[in-house]
């Protein structure tokens, strides 16, 4: 494919990137652009932190699900073209986030063939690329987009990272958004971050204190306003 209008970077297991992303698929509904859907890890962002003192329990499991799916991802682009990364990420953000959480689960089912072969299927894709969730192979694609991704932002950051006109536009982190805006708000938040971020000199605008965002796999429903926690001294830095 000619190069995207916009390079999106995502980990299949954040919850704000999935908020994010269904954001922009809802301007691009409206918008004329193409999207290229890449890849950056939390678990390697993370392979030299002590998760026990710096992560929630849960989070080591779940990067690590994230990663074995970023796997799965890549083989997806390598054999069906760069669009399967695209309609597979929807198909598993819609598993993992857009239903309610299943009793008992600590995120480590989503990096399985049980969890993951339903999600293949729905995304009308070979369930053979479930192989690929232990295919450490993969890992070198993986971690290359993910130091490309941190090399337009700076290494202080999570995801997702947009990349608008690329190679010469600017990249963020962001915008990390708890709601999902209605059709013509999101034209208008796209409007005023792309305006934002390309004014020269322009670096970052920041609030640590987050809703959790409006997703039912987190337990808020759409309508419902999410627990708001300061992310850096909260959830982000939670001891066990």
């Amino acid at each position: 494919m000619a190069d995207a209008d916009l390079h999106f970077y995502f980990d299949p297991v954040c919850p704000f990137a999935w908020m994010t992303s269904r954001w922009v698929r809802l301007v691009q509904s409206q918008r004329d652009y193409t999207v290229d859907w890449r890849f950056i890890s939390l678990r390697l962002i993370n392979a030299h932190v002590d998760y026990d003192a710096q992560f929630p329990p849960e989070y080591e499991a779940g990067h690590t699900a994230g990663l074995r799916l970023l796997r799965v991802a890549a083989r997806s682009r390598a054999e069906h073209g760069r669009a399967a990364v695209g309609t597979l990420y929807a198909a598993l953000g819609q598993r993992i986030f857009d239903t309610a959480p299943d009793p008992g689960a600590t995120g480590a089912e989503r990096g399985t063939r049980e969890y993951l072969t339903p999600v293949l299927e729905r995304a009308g894709l070979p369930v053979e690329l479930a192989d690929a969730l232990e295919d450490t192979s993969f890992d070198a694609v993986v971690q290359a987009e993910t130091d490309e991704a941190l090399a337009l932002t700076g290494k202080d950051v999570g995801t997702p990272i947009l990349h608008v006109q690329p190679p010469e536009g600017l990249a963020f982190f962001g915008p990390v958004i708890s709601r999902l805006p209605a059709e013509e708000d999101a034209v208008r938040l796209w409007d005023h971050v792309v305006g934002l971020a390309g004014f020269p000199g322009f670096a970052e605008l920041k609030r640590s204190l987050r809703e959790l965002p409006q997703l039912r796999g987190l337990g808020v429903a759409d309508g419902e306003v999410g627990t708001q926690e300061d992310w850096h001294g909260g959830s982000r830095r939670q001891h066990r």
